[in-house]
């Protein structure tokens, strides 16, 4: 198969940063003067990044992080892509590199956090009866795709996660708990404060999704549906042996893939939606978003009111005529 001439890489590193600001700034020049674009953050706990750039670009980052004694031993997923996944470069400065926000009791993953789980090792976690296993992200990215059997938190960020544990002890107690993201930076923190929590029996699948997904032996079974990621891709497949469909899409609950956001910049929903449902609905997900004076939709395609209005009553008489029909 024919190499692409782009990669995306997917990293992070829990290590000491000393005078993080300050490299901080310094990392976005190197990254800007590579040709890179991504996404950087960079905190006193360590460094967490995806970029895209040519073959050349992103291996000269690698080897330029590997020479660094802080960063050596950092594991790079690679991906390779027919272009940037990026508008842009951005490298900020935070308290952490993944927002948990546990204040005075923040986690050290260096010090306590879940056991490892290789692929293989989760795979066959995966089927046994004791074992609970808990999705670390948030809602819109399980709604796309999922481990099989794996418990969907009601959370919109990760930062919810903790107080939805809190309030759902009973689904954990008791149990092996195993829990997975994308990369594996989440449940790095997350596993951990679940042992702080009184949960002694925590696996972590090491690596994360994306990892999992390209295993040579596991080949990414047990997974329904695609990865969600957070650049101009959107998603990514994870299972090469079979590939099912658990999106459903927002209006009509047929199987979907397709994730837009709300039209109305106020809202900005993320919403699986077909093509043709984007149109009919004006990439909306309610009439109070249709009719925002500033719906992207209306003025992308620069919609005249009495097209406006057309589109609307259409919507308007499906919907008189579905509740006929319950």
């Amino acid at each position: 198969m024919e190499e692409k001439d782009y990669r995306v890489l997917l990293y992070y590193k829990y290590v000491p940063i000393e005078n993080s600001e300050e490299y901080t700034e310094e990392h976005l020049t190197f990254c800007k003067e590579l040709g890179l674009k991504g996404r950087i953050l960079v905190a006193d706990e360590g460094i967490n990044g995806t970029v895209s750039g040519t073959v050349e670009q992103t291996q000269k980052y690698i080897d330029t992080m590997h020479a660094d004694p802080r960063f050596e031993d950092m594991e790079f997923k690679i991906d390779e892509a027919d272009g940037h996944a990026f508008k842009k470069m951005h490298v900020r400065h935070r308290p952490e590199i993944v927002s948990l926000r546990l204040g005075e009791e923040d986690i050290d993953p260096n010090e306590i956090t879940g056991e490892y789980l290789e692929p293989k090792e989760f795979y066959e976690e995966l089927q046994r009866d004791d074992v609970v296993v808990l999705d670390a992200r948030n809602d819109y990215e399980y709604d796309l795709g999922h481990f099989r059997g794996a418990i969907r938190p009601d959370i919109r960020s990760f930062r919810e996660l903790p107080d939805w544990v809190k309030e759902n002890r009973e689904k954990l107690e008791g149990k092996r708990v195993l829990t997975y993201c994308t990369g594996g930076i989440r449940c790095e923190k997350f596993s951990g404060w679940l042992k702080k929590e009184g949960f002694d029996d925590v696996g972590q699948l090491h690596g994360g999704i994306v990892t999992y997904g390209k295993d040579p032996e596991v080949k990414g079974e047990l997974w329904d549906g695609k990865c969600y990621v957070f650049d101009e891709r959107i998603s990514v497949p994870v299972n090469q042996v079979e590939h099912v469909v658990v999106g459903r899409d927002y209006f009509t609950g047929e199987p979907c893939e397709r994730y837009v956001n709300c039209a109305n910049p106020e809202c900005n929903e993320q919403i699986i939606m077909s093509e043709e449902n984007e149109h009919f609905y004006l990439r909306s997900c309610s009439h109070e978003c249709r009719v925002h004076p500033r719906n992207r939709y209306v003025i992308e395609h620069k919609l005249t009111k009495e097209e406006i209005d057309e589109k609307l009553q259409a919507i308007e008489d499906l919907e008189e005529t579905q509740k006929q029909a319950q």
